[in-house]
């Protein structure tokens, strides 16, 4: 039915019902993309996200302000915290204004990936409690889990053997339970016995190539010579 609409984007045809007719497909679309986060639906997010920004964007000046924006853009930012997609999160930060970077789902947003980037992951699963809006649990629940996937991989490279006790205030768990429902669904390769978790089966699984390192010094040498040659 919004495709009858001349008014919505791209075509913003002045029409006598424009302002109601893009208010009400802003809605709709502010709906979808709440409802995928509902059904926990990363792809229907992203779908739906792309077609409400425009509302947020090309008809700012058309419409008020929508009191569900800066929640859903924050929610636009953890998704990309999430997935990893660090230069798209910067990017639509450039895009943001200075009223919208001073909110505080945006901020919240914002002190997540600096924490990430820090390797503060505390302060990252802390933030889960703090949350501006109930909506954003479900994507702190999926940044959790990267965030002990992180610290997982390099236990595994740091350590032969960890207490099990050690093993679950590094990880960031509240029980030891939580700890070996873990390991058995996320690392089956890890063995826990004797009250310790051992990560050397999982080290002598891994593949170990030999770095050519004299090819690499050659290379290196080759290109400082050409280089001063150019200069």
């Amino acid at each position: 039915m919004l495709t009858g609409f001349r008014s919505l984007p791209p075509l913003f045809e002045e029409t006598p019902n424009s302002v109601h007719e893009l208010t009400l497909a802003r809605d709709i679309f502010e709906h979808a993309v709440l409802l995928s986060v509902k059904i926990e639906d990363q792809d229907a997010f992203e779908r739906d996200f792309f077609q409400l920004k425009p509302y947020y964007t090309d008809a700012r000046n058309r419409l008020p302000e929508s009191p569900n924006e800066y929640m859903i853009l924050g929610l636009n930012l953890l998704r990309l915290l999430v997935q990893n997609r660090i230069a798209e999160f910067h990017t639509e930060l450039e895009l943001l204004t200075s009223t919208a970077l001073e909110n505080p789902c945006i901020k919240h947003a914002v002190e997540l990936e600096q924490s990430f980037m820090e390797g503060a992951y505390n302060r990252v699963l802390s933030a889960k409690q703090n949350v501006p809006n109930e909506t954003y649990g479900y994507f702190m629940d999926l940044l959790a889990k990267t965030v002990r996937d992180e610290i997982a991989g390099c236990s595994e490279k740091a350590y032969d053997y960890l207490s099990i006790n050690d093993a679950r205030q590094m990880l960031l768990f509240t029980s030891d339970q939580e700890l070996l429902e873990y390991s058995k669904e996320e690392h089956p390769e890890w063995e826990v016995k004797d009250g310790s978790v051992f990560f050397q089966k999982a080290k002598d699984s891994a593949p170990c190539k030999e770095i050519p390192s004299l090819q690499l010094i050659n290379q290196t040498l080759s290109y400082a010579r050409e280089l001063e040659r150019i200069v």
